[in-house]
């Protein structure tokens, strides 16, 4: 048996999700003076000074801080059905296809978050690692439980989850910096689209 780790966000779909679904789930008046608060973090990140890492923690924290548990997954589940399975890659979704044919195992690796991806994943009956956010008396508290599942952090899940001495060969499928890692563990890695020789250099 072959392992295949996918990432999510422009990989498995079309386009990013994460700002989608803080814009989607967190509460209007919020989405109101949430983006101008927002807007030199965002600006930052553009210009490369503020990493992704912080963006995101920034976003979580004024869109979603205080926001019912039971809201925000209410939430996931109706981004999962309404927006997700409206970006997705067919030809991704069809090579995950082929890889269940082949009975090897498929993980969804992504720092997406929990509350939307569970959702997708258990639907079309997929495995999957990712970030999770900090909960405190039922409300979301603006904070990521642990660390974001993104970078380093994708493989280190990985490698803590998994033997990956059990699986005959690994394949990885990633678009972005934050998916090296990741793709350093297989021996048949994935680069937006196209294949990548092993140790191969990643833009």
């Amino acid at each position: 048996m072959d392992l295949a780790l996918f990432d999510f966000d422009s990989t498995i779909t079309t386009r990013d999700t994460f700002a989608h679904f803080i814009h989607y789930a967190a509460p209007p008046a919020r989405r109101w003076w949430g983006h101008p608060l927002l807007l030199p973090v965002f600006v930052g990140y553009r210009m490369g000074v503020v990493s992704g890492h912080v963006i995101r923690a920034s976003a979580v924290r004024v869109g979603l801080s205080g926001v019912p548990l039971t809201h925000a997954s209410a939430k996931g589940e109706q981004f999962a059905h309404e927006v997700l399975e409206q970006i997705l890659r067919a030809e991704v979704m069809a090579r995950i296809d082929w890889h269940r044919q082949r009975g090897d195992r498929v993980l969804v690796v992504s720092g997406a978050l929990d509350l939307y991806l569970a959702p997708w994943c258990r639907r079309h009956g997929l495995e999957y690692l990712c970030s999770s956010l900090a909960v405190r008396d039922g409300r979301l508290t603006g904070a990521y439980l642990g660390a974001q599942c993104v970078a380093e952090e994708k493989a280190q899940r990985v490698c803590r989850s998994l033997r990956l001495q059990d699986y005959a060969a690994i394949h990885a499928y990633g678009d972005s910096p934050d998916d090296h890692a990741m793709l350093r563990l297989a021996q048949h890695a994935h680069y937006r689209g196209q294949p990548w020789a092993l140790n191969a250099p990643l833009a």
